[in-house]
């Protein structure tokens, strides 16, 4: 698994409010699919609902061990999701949702490093990976 972070996604209860507060610092979103995407130099923030990141990522959305924050990795292949979502569970992880094709035409996967944070390991044919792993979000 490459060292590095594509996107951070922020579970939000009002994703209207949470929007209007990142405007007010200046940041400018797309919404796309009841989503906030905000372009952070070579990665992206998104806004998404905290009840639907939760389920997405396979974990109950209350109570112990979700804090609404996934982060995610973004890979050329569903092979490569194969691979890294494996070599997570071999190094202790928890596998939430086993890698498989996604409603936006990808593939991916979550797991639950020892402490509870979910990563996301996704191929989203939307989204440009350059060579270095920087990702640009594409205009909705």
């Amino acid at each position: 698994m490459e060292q590095r972070i594509s996107l951070i996604t922020l579970g939000v209860d009002d994703l209207p409010r949470a929007r209007a507060f990142y405007a007010a610092l200046g940041w400018h979103g797309q919404e796309a699919e009841e989503t906030v995407f905000f372009q952070a130099g070579g990665m992206a923030l998104v806004l998404w609902s905290r009840r639907r990141l939760a389920d997405d990522s396979g974990v109950p959305g209350t109570g112990e061990g979700f804090d609404g924050v996934t982060l995610a990795q973004n890979v050329r292949s569903a092979a490569e999701v194969d691979e890294i979502v494996e070599q997570a569970r071999a190094a202790g992880a928890t596998v939430t949702r086993p890698p498989a094709t996604t409603f936006y035409g990808g593939y991916a996967g979550v797991f639950l490093d020892p402490d509870g944070h979910a990563w996301e390991i996704a191929v989203n044919p939307g989204f440009t990976l350059a060579d270095d792993g920087t990702l640009t979000l594409p205009e909705f």
